[in-house]
């Protein structure tokens, strides 16, 4: 690109030329990233937590139309401007001031690279520990804090997921359309076995509510289940769930060629996919209750149940597969463009990608995953939502959808602003990360449910607070004034 600062451009980072990315890769995303251990999980504890089928479709349908909502409104900035996450916040935050908001997404990112990879090598752990001779390995043998086995698995997982980006991002696009409906047809083979041995369909579940609360405890669901407030925090907890996708989602959407392509994926892979996806996952867990009698919401439980190895091994596959595409889209992509975008004419995206699986092999012998420090990433987290709130504030009231996007590449074109920082920006994020993920740890100021809804506080009070600053005078901003 002519005039481009060396700093702020390479070539990974540079708007895309190739738009290949048609409505099935799109919705494809969707399925690597919500068919996870962690997100079948998540599914099946909300299904539970409806209390009943019609509270269900309100919850989850209601959420995952906001969701699709949400996701068209990044994802349309994605096709009109053609570039990555942290590019487009350099509209909003100036364009060195954008490392901000990408290097938080990076941090998080990293972290759970490490959490869904060791979740992948967990499932194969479940079915190779069906050998008496191995599970004894198992059990004796250990290093780096973990049995030999883990840390073997942990390794192979790991290393896989660095063939899946070896060319870039046309090779996630490849993977994805194989792995996303191959999940699917696996899921859908175990809720039919299970529903087959236990000797019918039920979508009442008949556990005791206080077991139920003891098992989903994870969800952060609070309240009776089938109560309003359960079913508020059920719709509140799925939305949040996606809240790191919410900001880098153009990652993806930029490689598709019009916004009706990025439309239908999204109606596809969220509203349909997610109602799905979690009437599966519930009927599954129903049968599974049925069937044995426990309470069994991580798939590789059941697997481990069955009398067939050959079942045990296709289930075992299957969400290590799964997991793998979380990570890749959720994961990898994002902070491999952020990486990139911090130091552009030195790292590449599959070197910031190496970048972030290195860190998430460094973090596997304290595994934070697994303590407290989940706490301190969620506090991280919640800054996304008044990171979101800014952006799309930015981009759709104040620039009105038009970004100059040749500047977004100079350090003395339209998004100078303050020596390359938004101040407008950098103070809404502050207060915004404040309101929503310090404070709440450090004191006990906000009612007990402000976790539940930390999020969508986060994007209220980042956008109540830019869209005034971003209009002051003093704060220069280049579409706000002329």
């Amino acid at each position: 690109m002519e005039n481009a600062t060396r700093g702020l451009y390479n070539e990974d980072l540079a708007p895309a030329k190739e738009r290949t990315w048609g409505a099935f890769s799109i919705f494809n995303v969707w399925t690597s990233d919500v068919h996870s251990l962690w997100g079948y999980y998540l599914a099946a504890s909300l299904f539970l937590l409806c209390g009943s089928f019609t509270n269900f479709l309100i919850a989850i349908g209601l959420s995952s139309l906001v969701i699709f909502a949400i996701m068209n409104l990044i994802g349309y900035a994605g096709v009109k401007t053609g570039v990555p996450y942290p590019v487009l916040a350099r509209a909003s935050f100036g364009v060195w001031g954008a490392n901000l908001p990408a290097l938080v997404r990076a941090v998080v990112a990293c972290f759970w690279y490490g959490a869904q990879t060791a979740a992948a090598s967990w499932a194969i752990v479940a079915l190779l520990t069906r050998n008496e001779s191995i599970l004894e390995f198992h059990q004796t043998s250990h290093m780096l804090g973990h049995s030999t086995l883990d840390v073997i698995c942990f390794v192979v997982v790991w290393a896989l997921q660095l063939l899946i980006i070896q060319n870039g991002m046309e090779t996630v696009r490849k993977f994805q359309d194989w792995a996303g409906p191959a999940v699917w047809i696996a899921m859908l083979v175990l809720a039919i076995g299970l529903v087959i041995k236990a000797g019918g369909f039920s979508l009442d579940h008949g556990i005791a509510p206080e077991l139920l609360l003891e098992k989903t405890r994870d969800a952060g669901v609070s309240g009776e289940p089938g109560s309003l407030s359960a079913l508020m925090a059920v719709g509140a907890t799925w939305i949040t769930y996606f809240a790191a996708l919410y900001l880098n989602f153009c990652d993806f959407s930029r490689y598709a060629p019009s916004k009706a392509v990025v439309r239908k994926g999204n109606l596809w892979g969220l509203p349909v996919n997610l109602i799905l996806f979690s009437l599966v996952a519930g009927i599954t867990t129903i049968a599974a209750y049925q069937v044995y009698g426990e309470v069994l919401l991580h798939p590789e439980q059941i697997s481990a149940k069955f009398d067939s190895w050959f079942l045990a091994l296709l289930a075992a596959l299957t969400f290590a597969v799964a997991t793998l595409g979380i990570n890749v889209v959720a994961n990898f992509v994002s902070p491999a463009f952020d990486i990139s975008n911090a130091f552009p004419h030195k790292i590449s995206f599959k070197g910031g990608g190496y970048i972030t699986a290195v860190i998430a092999l460094c973090l596997y012998p304290f595994a934070p995953w697994e303590g407290n420090a989940a706490v301190f990433v969620n506090a991280i987290g919640a800054i996304m939502g008044p990171l979101l709130g800014i952006i799309v504030v930015d981009y759709y009231l104040i620039a009105k959808g038009e970004i100059k996007v040749a500047d977004l590449y100079r350090e003395d074109g339209a998004y100078q602003f303050h020596g390359g920082w938004n101040i407008a920006a950098l103070i809404a994020t502050i207060i915004g990360g404040l309101c929503c993920s310090i404070l709440p740890h450090l004191t006990d100021w906000f009612p007990s449910w402000w976790g539940t809804y930390g999020w969508f506080f986060g994007v209220a009070i980042g956008a109540v607070l830019y869209y005034p600053l971003s209009r002051m005078p003093v704060m220069r901003h280049p579409h706000a004034h002329g």
